[in-house]
């Protein structure tokens, strides 16, 4: 079977610390295998072809509902994210199929509006939210109707623990593969270049705002320091002797600063804080109509509490069909006789 000489190829090519697909841990309901697919192969492919993974498309990055074409959006950032994991995954000699699945799925649970969107809902939610649970709940309940995509454990434990916040990227609790620790660097590291790139060319910031040290260390321009970071993490982990993935002392601190800096700095910017506390109003007002109108929902887990199926929906939402849905509820129509 072709699937058998792909998994033996594994055995014969990839690093002795890469996560053999012959090895998964299994999924959570056991199914026939494919002839022609490896586990991660096939769990890339069903997230690839799930409908949350198209609305990521219409989902806001930083800016919102961004009328520029060049801005990022939560796809694109995932594209970026895909590729820079996929680079480190390759010269390290690590699963690639693992980790372009991980990747391709880590953001399925974003809320609409960015942060706002996540903001509201762990403010009103008992049980708070963050979107690597529900990107994780995405994958295991809400796609499908109900089914989810019933994907391996090896995918699910790094679209889970993916996330790092305001937190650092050297911490304890890491995902249980080397592919899924790739991917969740390498998250940081396209967030945090191509935001800085999207708030230059909104002219949030200028070249010279940028903390200088970082510059120096990592580069002055996207491309100087997203090469810089890669390339460090790929020799950094080799001279760990693949203990964890790693960037070194002086190239994690630098990127630190700079991370630091855009919270600071870009992210609590008046010029998207006053969106932000738009959004946040929207989706407050949404969240309290289908609390009242819990059968106005069109799709749900109809054994959740009605705040959690309110919740799935509204995280399921892009921007623009949030923005229709508001327009539709709470704003008048013209009058047409």
């Amino acid at each position: 079977m072709i699937r058998q000489q792909l998994e033996q190829r594994e055995k014969s090519i990839l690093h002795p610390r890469a996560t053999l697909s012959s090895e998964s841990l299994g999924r959570v309901r056991p199914i026939e295998e494919c002839s022609y697919r490896t586990v991660f192969q096939r769990d890339r492919d069903r997230i690839l072809h799930s409908k949350a993974f198209r609305r990521l498309k219409h989902k806001t990055q930083v800016f919102m509902a961004p009328s520029n074409d060049h801005y990022r959006t939560r796809l694109t950032h995932t594209l970026e994210v895909s590729q820079i994991a996929r680079t480190i995954t390759r010269a390290l000699g690590l699963n690639e199929d693992l980790t372009e699945a991980i990747a391709l799925g880590h953001d399925l649970g974003h809320t609409p509006m960015g942060h706002a969107g996540e903001r509201v809902l762990a403010d009103i939610m008992e049980e708070g939210f963050h979107h690597a649970h529900q990107s994780l709940r995405v994958v295991d309940l809400l796609e499908n109707h109900g089914a989810g995509l019933n994907l391996t454990r090896e995918v699910r434990d790094g679209i889970l623990l993916h996330s790092k916040g305001k937190g650092k990227l050297r911490q304890a609790h890491l995902p249980m593969t080397l592919e899924g620790q790739v991917v969740r660097i390498s998250d940081a590291v396209a967030y945090i270049n191509h935001d800085i790139d999207d708030a230059l060319r909104a002219e949030l910031l200028h070249e010279d705002d940028l903390p200088r040290q970082t510059l120096m260390v990592l580069g002055r321009t996207h491309s100087q320091r997203i090469q810089r970071m890669v390339e460090d993490i790929i020799f950094t982990t080799m001279q760990s002797d693949y203990a964890a993935i790693l960037m070194s002392d002086e190239v994690n601190e630098a990127t630190e600063e700079l991370k630091t800096f855009m919270y600071n700095a870009v992210y609590p910017h008046p010029s998207i804080q006053v969106e932000f506390e738009k959004a946040y109003k929207i989706i407050k007002e949404l969240y309290e109509y289908y609390q009242n109108h819990i059968n106005s929902i069109e799709y749900s887990v109809t054994d959740a509490s009605p705040q959690r199926q309110v919740c799935d929906y509204l995280a399921g939402m892009t921007d623009r069909y949030l923005l229709d849905q508001y327009h539709k509820i709470f704003l008048p129509k013209p009058w047409g006789m």
